[in-house]
């Protein structure tokens, strides 16, 4: 596991959970928003981009978007010497928003994400056929009551 030994201050925090809410706030707004000048925060970003905290900016999907789409968090039992070869074999898939590697009964957990059920039903099929995958569960997602 990657050895993280940056210690963040609440201010660092407070600017975190901005940038998730919306990163693409201006450093006026940010500095506004916590108090403290641009400078201070033009700092902080440099600090926290060099450490690696952040490590890009992204796109967040329009709450309709995501509405008119199927997601799903799928569990997979995998065959011990084959769990690399299956994740291989996931990231091929654009459906696949994320591979977990969890503890417990099952090995892995994947965030799954379709246009309609019929798109889903051949993807699980298509999973299920994976050389190594044994066993599968999954749990569709009715609504997202938080998300950073």
């Amino acid at each position: 596991m990657p050895n993280f030994s940056m210690t963040l201050d609440e201010m660092d925090e407070r600017l975190l959970t901005l940038l998730r809410d919306d990163a693409r706030q201006t450093i006026a707004q940010l500095a506004k928003e916590l108090g403290t000048s641009r400078g201070q925060i033009y700092s902080r970003l440099a600090r926290l981009e060099e450490a690696n905290v952040v490590a890009g900016y992204t796109v967040r999907l329009g709450d309709a978007f995501i509405a008119s789409r199927i997601r799903a968090h799928l569990m997979i039992k995998s065959q011990p010497r084959l769990h690399r070869d299956v994740e291989q074999a996931l990231a091929h898939f654009p459906q696949v928003q994320a591979i977990h590697a969890i503890s417990g009964e099952y090995d892995m957990i994947i965030m799954i994400e379709a246009d309609d059920t019929v798109q889903l039903n051949e993807l699980l099929d298509e999973i299920g056929m994976i050389d190594g995958v044994q066993h599968t569960v999954t749990s569709l997602i009715l609504a997202t009551k938080l998300e950073r």
